[in-house]
């Protein structure tokens, strides 16, 4: 295994069933079905053959369409005790934070607290005067200056000129990386808060110019601090006053509270064809992080994640009250890399997609079904979802099971094709 696999897998590094739900009005007098009974059932059965071989110890399926909602809890919450996954069950959802935080950047800048053309030095004084790498592998007094400032538009594109390179080789800036949150693995223990997190990233040099190339995660990190400098609140507070509360979304934030956290499903790590404990639910995300990290923090439930996927087809709360416009819906599921940037990107993006805001598009038809304007975004500690414009479709899967690289898991990608192969024609 060379060290860009290493490093690269590091980053991403019989059970109960409880049967399908229907939310919402009974299908019963609808003039068109969502789904199809023969297609859940595919979808179902498609669960439960990777749920017997061993592919995650437990999981949540969701999908939805048109007001009709399915969703499929099975397995357990850990391999060591009969402890059945409900749908309840909270997951460590990893990199779908980005959208989220995204979400709450697109509102401040409607608010007119952020302007996508502005510099962040306004609020992020400590990236002021930026300096950059003459080249990747350099030391890291080998630099010129920024060619232009960091723009709000660049962290929210992943344009900013940080985040993860993958190498072989131990480049000084990936040693003075090591550990700092947005460069690698999540790790909600990290004991930085955020002015000292940004003040370390700040006596760093940039790895690009801003503008140059995608690179990945760190900018949401920086995104996260621009949405509590220009609201005055920290990031949490946001969420939950601009999004969690008015969605409904009453199981997801940066940690699991006391009195939830048996709810917490465990986390596991592959490893030589074994699972081994990467996280118990009393573990890092038992208690508030010091540094709320906006690319990977929250934990939630399929249901929670479902508002959220369900308030970006619209903009508007359950009861129609409207948090996000269209053109700012448009701009976050709309892809804005170059492609040489996509290419630059691949190893994470893969071949067929770009980047909007907190999302990845789909540029081409993916293998797995998925068409040119779908959205959305794994977390390598065992979730994924997207939106389909086109049909209307929600799909989302929660499980505990560590990624082996960025390339989702064959559960995920089959669960993928399952959800379209359900939708009614």
């Amino acid at each position: 295994m060379t060290g860009s696999t290493r490093r690269r897998d590091a980053l991403f590094g019989a059970a109960a069933l409880a049967g399908a739900t229907l939310l919402g009005p009974p299908a019963t007098g609808r003039s068109k079905l969502a789904f199809s009974e023969a297609g859940l059932n595919h979808l179902q059965g498609v669960l439960q053959d990777h749920l017997a071989r061993g592919s995650a110890p437990g999981m949540v399926a969701l999908v939805s369409r048109s007001g009709e909602t399915h969703a499929y809890p099975m397995g357990s919450k850990t391999l060591d005790a009969d402890d059945p996954v409900r749908r309840d069950t909270m997951f460590r959802l990893a990199s779908m934070t980005k959208a989220v935080t995204a979400a709450a950047m697109m509102m401040l800048v409607e608010d007119g607290k952020l302007r996508l053309d502005e510099p962040v030095d306004r609020l992020l004084p400590e990236l002021v005067d930026r300096r950059v790498l003459r080249r990747i592998d350099g030391p890291l007094d080998d630099t010129v200056p920024a060619a232009r400032a960091i723009t709000v538009e660049d962290a929210l594109s992943f344009r900013l000129g940080w985040g993860i390179v993958f190498s072989a080789e131990p480049y000084p800036i990936l040693k003075a990386v090591d550990g700092l949150a947005g460069f690698g693995m999540p790790n909600p223990a990290s004991p930085a808060g955020p002015d000292e997190w940004l003040k370390r990233l700040g006596a760093l040099p940039l790895m690009y110019q801003p503008g140059e190339r995608w690179l990945y995660s760190l900018g949401s990190n920086v995104q996260g601090m621009l949405v509590a400098r220009a609201a005055g609140k920290p990031l949490g507070a946001v969420f939950q006053e601009r999004i969690l509360g008015p969605l409904g979304m009453k199981d997801t934030g940066f940690y699991a509270p006391p009195e939830k956290i048996g709810r917490l499903a465990t986390g596991y790590f592959p490893q030589n064809g074994k699972l081994v404990l990467f996280d118990p639910p009393a573990g890092m995300y038992a208690k508030p992080p010091a540094f709320p990290a906006g690319d990977s923090g929250l934990v939630s439930t399929a249901d929670d994640f479902a508002a959220f996927a369900r308030f970006l087809q619209t903009g508007l709360t359950p009861d129609g009250r409207r948090l996000l416009s269209r053109a700012s819906l448009t701009a976050m599921q709309t892809n804005h890399l170059t492609p040489a940037q996509r290419s630059g990107g691949k190893d994470i993006l893969g071949p067929s997609r770009g980047w909007g805001y907190g999302v990845a598009v789909r540029v081409e038809p993916g293998p797995e079904g998925l068409p040119p304007g779908a959205y959305g975004w794994d977390g390598g500690f065992g979730t994924s979802w997207f939106n389909d414009p086109a049909s209307g479709l929600v799909a989302i899967l929660l499980t505990q099971r560590v990624f082996d690289s960025p390339d989702p898991p064959a559960l995920h990608k089959d669960f993928w094709k399952a959800a379209y192969g359900a939708l009614a024609t």
